[in-house]
């Protein structure tokens, strides 16, 4: 085989892509040898192995102690709804109701705890390290499956002694930002989302039933009243299992 410009583990591991996408390779068959791919393709073991390394971290095959590689079962993205739109008197919880136009019956649990601002939530709550924060951690899950995860965290200068310092208990508990933040006089005004991408932290992926390389989407968000951020959080999802959609106003 003449492989032409491109590194030749990439041209090998695009022909094996091409099958698998393609159902000559399908989910649970068992991935071509190292020993095969070098006879068919004509090239050496590290291009062998590089490729499906490449596989692998693509996410398109998974290795079995044991037994070898196979192709993954691959599923169809299902939606996450991101919306700026809350229920008046926050009566719903956020994910709920963002979830349920989607179909999706969504539960979460959650546990909060004091700690000090690490220098990157200081700087994106514009505190000092080491001011005190509320950190909560959430597991969302649709139909029993996790399907997103969530660490926030709010400045206790804001929340602290007040009945909205723990996010998930008190007389708002569950009940959105916005909606908490109003309760303690404070107007929520503007909310940013950056989104990104990384591998998957191992923790994550446990929780999340991916695999050690896993790309997760990360949405980083912060809410702002008249300019000073009043809560930071990390949204993580598993991009071959979801995508994320917002639904925008027009103005």
């Amino acid at each position: 085989m003449t492989f032409g410009e491109q590194p030749a583990y990439l041209r090998v591991a695009s022909d094996l892509r091409k099958k698998i996408v393609n159902g000559s390779l399908p989910p649970h068959t068992r991935l071509p040898s190292q020993a095969r791919i070098r006879e068919e393709y004509g090239v050496s073991d590290t291009v062998a192995l590089e490729a499906r390394k490449v596989l692998m971290a693509e996410g398109l095959v998974e290795g079995r102690s044991g037994s070898g590689t196979y192709v993954r079962e691959r599923p169809v993205p299902r939606r996450i709804a991101r919306s700026g739109y809350r229920p008046a008197g926050g009566a719903v919880n956020p994910f709920r109701q963002e979830q349920s136009a989607e179909g999706a019956r969504g539960t979460w649990e959650s546990g909060s705890e004091q700690e000090e601002a690490t220098a990157e939530v200081a700087v994106r709550l514009g505190i000092t390290p080491g001011d005190p924060v509320m950190r909560t951690r959430y597991v969302f899950r649709d139909a029993g499956e996790a399907m997103m995860l969530s660490t926030s965290w709010e400045p206790l200068a804001i929340t602290g002694r007040t009945p909205v310092m723990l996010p998930e208990e008190g007389p708002l508990g569950g009940c959105g930002v916005v909606e908490r933040m109003a309760a303690i006089d404070v107007v929520v005004d503007n909310v940013v989302e950056e989104v990104g991408a990384r591998p998957g932290l191992a923790e994550e992926l446990l929780t999340l039933g991916g695999v050690p390389g896993h790309v997760v989407i990360v949405v980083e968000r912060t809410y702002y009243a008249s300019g000073r951020p009043v809560e930071t959080a990390d949204v993580v999802v598993p991009a071959d299992r979801y995508r994320v959609a917002y639904h925008l106003p027009v103005r």
